[in-house]
């Protein structure tokens, strides 16, 4: 048997080759939320604000009395390793300073 039989010419087969593009799905978001209690004085809420989540003093006083009047107020949005570390530094620190204030996440 010829060899040049057992593999016919490929020419003019067309082929297509592709390029794989992988997608890539933003990830979750998870809301930081602070508790109100009735225990927290509102100065130590607005410090909580401006030192873990970067708020200007008009922004902090605004959630501070969102979560004084409606029970809780927004701190932020972000990704879930960095809304876990915001909540366990914020529930850390307060239980250091002797402050029942508490901190939660969930998605949004």
């Amino acid at each position: 048997m010829n060899d040049d039989n057992r593999y016919p010419d490929n020419e003019g087969d067309d082929q297509v080759i592709t390029k794989y593009r992988p997608t890539t799905a933003k990830p979750p978001l998870y809301k930081v939320i602070l508790l109100n209690d009735d225990f927290t004085p509102m100065e130590f809420v607005i410090l909580v604000l401006k030192k873990f989540f970067m708020k200007s003093d008009s922004e902090a006083n605004k959630v501070m009395l969102q979560v004084h009047n409606e029970g809780a107020g927004l701190a932020g949005i972000y990704t879930f390793e960095v809304a876990e570390t915001k909540v366990y530094a914020v529930n850390e620190f307060s239980r250091r300073q002797k402050h029942p204030l508490k901190c939660s996440m969930e998605k949004e």
